[in-house]
């Protein structure tokens, strides 16, 4: 196999707020698995997070993605506190030619029914996101993937639109990447998640043992996983699925559940580090808040009665001359965020703030400005703001976070702003057609640039909040292939400086994952790692 591209990797200093974990101390311990078999034990995870679908076509969400970590094979994937790619269910995958990336898979690979693991699983399963290109899915990752090719069974080829793909390998190990039973999935259509369960289409780590949708989730090691990670060091886990922070935060403390992951409230970090029972753990993050604009249905959008290019621009540049991130940073997540004035977050090489320059005073708000850019544009003010968030998935702050950019966008009286929530199975559907704006956080698929930058701004993106500039599309395709680390991140500045003029999106916050872990378990700082993948294999008590 020959050696992968060099990958950007984070400056842990400079990396914002980090994620956190925190360790309860009282309890019995047990033991740590042995290499080659899983342990004894059980250990019980919880989470106010949400599964949208355990179809890896049908889901784009952190909550989905937890799981298929768990039961699903990749064909590459990250150990524990590495972001780099390294086969997984494959023994090698290299590129043969610089528009073909091949894999061959470990031979005798079996799914958790007895069906035999092969190319025509990893075929069908590319194959079918494309196909399926589900609004809510990650397909748009495979906007450089042309067609796939099972040469034989242990044979894979994936050619590519642009040759000497930067990203490929990490793209493989994605959320648009577990692996499928064919023999289990539909081409042409997302399977529900009680099929799934019942047909054991499983060839990860973990295969699911009973499964009550968004309550618990029991995972058993599957013996027949082959994979970079190794056996699990814990039998069998239990994923336990809360409705808010408050129950979550009790069963930590008194010691009924072992592990507590996404999320608590700041407050509640703040508590529990000070909590001679708990033990806080720090790990590296990548995560991003935002605000999305729909260039439809904004004020003065494209399908308005008043479309009107230059204002609908005025009024986006308007909301992000107001917004005061530190504000939102200290007083509603006591610095467990810090600002980000960038589509890629600080600490990724080419990370730049072209948003602290284009907007407000050094980064802070400017009513002034805000006044001024409404004026040009012949904008008369109050300007009526639909906005909207979610106040279960991304951690329940929300509803104060958005409280606050209420009252700092209604600042000078320029906006009068309705401010609506919804519950997040109904809103990660509703916000494409319904929403003219909208939060949303993103948790990065792979520890590269790119992952911030296609997703959202290249043709047909996972955001379809129908913003389209050519020519970012064309530096996105283009720093995507391109060998030259300088020319790259020259590109990957240029695409951030010239999204930053157009506002597809408002970055608010940078920040991370919370876990909290109880009860003598171990392995909780790897859990943490720089690939974003929460491990229930390394765990152990």
């Amino acid at each position: 196999m020959t050696s992968t591209p060099t990958r950007l990797r984070f400056a842990a200093a400079v990396m914002g707020a980090s994620a956190l974990a925190l360790t309860a101390c009282t309890g019995p311990s047990g033991t740590t698995a042995t290499s080659g078999t899983a342990a004894g034990g059980t250990i019980t995870v919880g989470t106010t997070d949400k599964v949208t679908s355990l179809d890896p076509a049908g889901s784009y969400d952190n909550g989905s993605f937890v799981v298929m970590n768990q039961i699903f094979p990749f064909l590459m994937n990250s150990a524990p506190g590495s972001p780099d790619p390294e086969p997984d269910i494959a023994e090698s995958a290299e590129f043969t030619t610089p528009t073909e990336y091949t894999v061959k898979l470990k031979p005798g690979l079996k799914w958790a029914n007895g069906n035999d693991l092969d190319s025509a699983d990893v075929k069908f399963t590319f194959d079918r996101q494309v196909k399926i290109a589900d609004p809510n899915g990650p397909s748009s990752l495979l906007g450089n993937l042309d067609s796939v090719e099972a040469p034989d069974p242990t044979t894979v080829v994936f050619k590519l639109k642009q040759g000497n793909d930067q990203t490929f390998a990490q793209v493989l190990g994605s959320p648009v990447a577990p692996i499928v039973d064919d023999e289990v999935f539909p081409a042409d259509a997302v399977l529900d998640d009680d099929s799934i369960v019942a047909g054991k289409a499983f060839a990860g780590p973990y295969a699911i043992d009973s499964y009550k949708k968004n309550e618990l989730i029991a995972f058993k090691a599957y013996d027949g996983y082959q994979g970079l990670l190794g056996a699990p060091a814990t039998s069998t886990v239990n994923m336990k699925y809360y409705a808010n922070s408050n129950n979550l935060k009790l069963d930590i403390q008194q010691g009924n559940i072992d592990v507590a992951y996404r999320s608590l409230t700041p407050t509640d970090v703040e508590s529990l580090g000070k909590d001679s029972k708990v033990k806080v753990h720090k790990g590296p993050g990548g995560e991003l808040r935002y605000i999305v604009y729909n260039f439809d249905t904004i004020p003065f959008g494209a399908a308005t009665p008043e479309a009107d290019e230059a204002k609908a621009l005025a009024v986006r540049q308007a909301t992000a001359h107001l917004v005061d991130r530190q504000a939102i940073a200290t007083q509603v997540y006591k610095d467990t965020y810090t600002p980000v004035y960038s589509y890629v977050p600080a600490g990724f090489t080419g990370a730049i703030e072209p948003l602290k320059d284009l907007y407000g005073d050094n980064g802070g708000p400017s009513l002034d400005k805000a006044k001024a850019v409404l004026e040009a544009a012949g904008v008369t003010t109050p300007v009526t703001l639909n906005l909207q968030y979610n106040p279960d998935h991304y951690g329940p702050s929300s509803g104060d976070e958005y409280a606050m950019i209420k009252n700092q966008l209604e600042t000078g009286g320029l906006f009068k702003v309705n401010l609506q929530s919804t519950e997040w199975v109904t809103y990660q559907k509703s916000r494409i057609t319904d929403y003219p704006m909208y939060q949303l956080g993103w948790f990065p698929d792979y520890s590269d640039a790119d992952n911030y930058l296609s997703p959202f701004f290249a043709k047909d993106n996972f955001l379809n909040n129908n913003y389209f500039n050519a020519d970012v599309d064309r530096m996105i395709s283009e720093q995507r292939v391109t060998v030259d680390q300088a020319k790259r991140t020259g590109l990957i500045e240029d695409i951030q400086t010239a999204v930053a003029k157009d506002l597809s999106t408002l970055p608010l916050l940078q920040g991370a994952q919370v876990a909290v872990a109880g009860a003598g378990v171990q392995g909780v700082d790897q859990t943490l790692d720089a690939s974003f993948k929460f491990r229930l294999g390394v765990l152990s008590k």
